[in-house]
């Protein structure tokens, strides 16, 4: 069976836009300051507060994400379980950002991080139903 050419538009720009999350983690992570410098200092210091559960929900996001990514590039139908994790451990990120913590992440540097919390909401639930409906139709192995 011919692979539908928008699966490769759209695992590409996957591997780009969860690379892109990858690069923003390790780059947080490791405090390079030429990356921290481009946050408001409200931002960084609200990083810095983090519980260890969170900086894992992180990790867990980003990397599941990453590989859902990839093995959707590759046509494997394992992405949509990875892009579910991914959406799982988003959604605990988020319940703490903007429900858990003492001062949320909207309250500390604005109301516009919840539109692009949202946005990356969207775009990893999109990722989980396209993965789905390409490995439903045999498009993936």
């Amino acid at each position: 069976m011919k692979t539908p050419w928008h699966l490769w538009v759209v695992s590409i720009l996957a591997v780009l836009w969860n690379g892109f999350g990858a690069v923003d983690y390790v780059m947080t992570q490791t405090r390079n300051p030429t990356w921290l410098a481009q946050f408001p200092p409200e931002q960084v210091a609200y990083f810095d507060t983090y519980p260890t559960w969170v900086q894992a929900c992180w990790a867990v996001a980003i990397w599941s994400s990453v590989l859902a990514s990839l093995f959707l590039l590759f046509r494997r139908a394992i992405s949509a379980q990875l892009f579910l994790v991914s959406i799982l451990f988003l959604a605990l990120a988020a319940l703490y950002n903007f429900g858990l913590a003492e001062v949320t992440l909207a309250e500390a540097v604005g109301p516009t991080v919840v539109y692009f919390w949202a946005a990356i909401g969207a775009v990893a639930v999109f990722l989980w139903l396209y993965s789905r409906i390409m490995s439903a139709r045999d498009y993936l192995m």
